[in-house]
């Protein structure tokens, strides 16, 4: 199992940013076991909240797609899309990239 995994979610609404309610999330998203840092994303001309993470492994990056997304998801009443990434294989691609997820 990788040991870096990315996370990208985006939850099925249109909400203007200043209206996702992230100042009530970004405590509870940090307590996620294994989360190493969050990049807010909002859809250009879709308004569609979601977000780029990354985990210190597999397990924890399960663990968060599996239950606590979803469950966040479904206190706002939508639908949501969320895939898993393998951040081992991809190291040395994103590196030459100075990808700031690499910066050891």
């Amino acid at each position: 199992m990788p040991k870096k995994v990315f996370v990208y979610t985006e939850l099925q609404l249109s909400v203007p940013f200043d209206q996702v309610p992230w100042p009530r999330m970004n405590p509870v998203l940090l307590a996620q076991p294994g989360l190493v840092r969050k990049t807010w994303l909002s859809g250009i001309g879709t308004d569609t909240p979601g977000g780029f993470y990354e985990f210190d492994g597999y397990d924890n990056a399960r663990h968060f797609a599996d239950v606590y997304f979803p469950t966040e998801a479904a206190s706002m009443s939508a639908s949501f899309q969320t895939k898993l990434f393998d951040g081992d294989i991809v190291e040395a691609a994103s590196r030459q990239m100075r990808s700031p997820h690499y910066d050891i």
